[in-house]
């Protein structure tokens, strides 16, 4: 192995690079980036290395994943989720992937996708012309109902709000659990814990009361809690505990609702921006669904509503940077890796990477007819569902809920910026838009 020290960017007094990190972070990796494809920076005493490039990218997720654990960021988020899917490591995540993976079989979510019109269609019904709202909470509100409705085939419209906050405020308490030392911060009362202890017990209490209510009448009601109540180990016949259907029911109850709100909220605002890829949206609309809602049966018609949903996702990906810890001393071009390293990789920084894309900071849905999102998916320049044995189970859930939501939406509506709208990014667990996204919303009706 090499013993050259891959570059870096001048460290802060205190905490290495922690406080430029954990400020801006996309910034920051932007900036180290600029030097090299391996870069190094510390976050306090943890020694970390960033990649930004595709081959790496492929190394550390594919073929050498086996050397890598989740990062930190996960470790720490058992605190919320326990060993689930998102947390768990080796031979029991595989376990569970093996036992869930039916939930997401293609005919599941073709049974889903009708749920997920049904409520796309209530809010474009509910929206008044001419009436500004803030498209952010409208779009965690309307995935948080879908994926209560499709995971326990819980109609949460009059508690969403409740479960929504609840979940909104342990997004926002996940930085404090990040922090040096939180660990130890946790035995003490502080105010932060207190919210993140009362936001758990909040969402404990609504998933649990499912599972009771599902365990005691035995009825199979084909939703995702269902599967897996029911579910089974191919290998040795078990089932899930109520704690273990619990972790995989929350994993998928965040997972399912905020990165999906995150990328459909910056798809209005790409969408707003860029009036001409509007245009050809709507025209695709309006003569594949010819004024009807859209169904699962339109999807391979919908190409250029997935180009849209694609190339926003390019631009923020949700899940904006990965991380795992080194379990073995490992290399990457050229430079050391030692074992216990940080590694992060970015979508968000490779899928603005010049080298790999022409006019990276364009919105441009048409670069997606020149090359499949399952192509650059393959050559790891575009990867917001991660790579290897650890690709979001939930990918095809997520582009089916996206397009068929776009389409209910954007075939009654467009919306426009508020003036007054500013935009910035806030990187927490996903992406998210740093000031809201209050938008006006126009009727197309006249259009036609």
């Amino acid at each position: 192995m090499a013993n050259l020290v891959p570059p870096s960017v001048k460290p802060g007094i205190l905490g290495g690079h922690f406080i430029k990190f954990r400020s801006r972070p996309t910034e920051f990796l932007s900036d180290l980036a600029e030097l090299g494809d391996v870069t190094t920076f510390r976050l306090g005493g943890q020694r970390s290395y960033f990649l930004n490039n595709p081959e790496m990218v492929r190394d550390m997720l594919v073929v050498s994943h086996h050397k890598f654990v989740k990062g930190r960021a996960l470790q720490r988020a058992k605190r919320l989720l326990g060993d689930g899917l998102l947390t768990a490591e080796h031979e029991f995540h595989l376990r569970q992937r093996r036992m869930i993976q039916p939930a997401f079989h293609r005919q599941r979510i073709a049974d889903y996708a009708r749920s997920m019109v049904e409520y796309g269609e209530r809010l474009s019904d509910r929206w008044k012309d001419g009436e500004t709202l803030d498209i952010d909470q409208e779009m965690m509100r309307l995935t948080l109902q879908i994926v209560a409705k499709t995971l326990f085939s819980a109609d949460v419209e009059g508690d969403a709000d409740e479960v929504g906050q609840a979940m909104t405020n342990l997004i926002n308490l996940f930085n404090y659990l990040l922090l040096p030392f939180s660990e130890f911060l946790e035995k003490i009362p502080l105010p932060q814990t207190r919210r993140f202890r009362n936001a758990k017990d909040t969402l404990d209490n609504v998933i649990y009361k499912f599972i009771r209510e599902r365990r005691e009448s035995g009825e199979n009601t084909g939703d995702l809690l269902s599967m897996l109540l029911a579910a089974r180990d191919e290998d040795d016949g078990g089932r899930m505990t109520d704690e273990q259907v619990r972790n995989e029911a929350l994993t998928l109850f965040l997972a399912g609702h905020e990165t999906t709100a995150n990328a459909l909220t910056f798809t209005w605002y790409l969408l707003s921006e860029n009036p001409a890829a509007e245009k050809k949206l709507h025209e695709e609309l309006d003569r594949v669904l010819g004024g009807r809602a859209p169904t699962v049966e339109d999807l391979p018609s919908l190409k250029y509503t997935e180009a849209v949903l694609a190339e926003s996702m390019r631009l923020y990906p949700p899940a904006w940077a990965i991380g795992r810890l080194s379990t073995e001393d490992h290399a990457f071009g050229g430079f050391d890796v030692p074992r216990n390293s940080l590694v992060l990789v970015s979508p968000f920084v490779t899928q603005r990477d010049p080298r790999f894309w022409d006019e990276p900071l364009k919105f441009e849905p048409e670069r997606w007819f020149d090359q499949s999102v399952k192509e650059a998916s393959n050559r790891f320049i575009y990867f917001p569902f991660g790579g290897g044995v650890r690709r979001c189970i939930g990918e095809q859930f997520a582009w089916t809920e996206g397009i068929l939501l776009i389409a209910s939406i954007a075939r009654n509506w467009r919306l426009r910026l508020d003036p007054e709208q500013k935009i910035g990014l806030k990187p927490m667990i996903t992406l998210r838009p740093k000031y809201g996204m209050r938008m006006k919303i126009e009727r197309r009706n006249s259009e036609r």
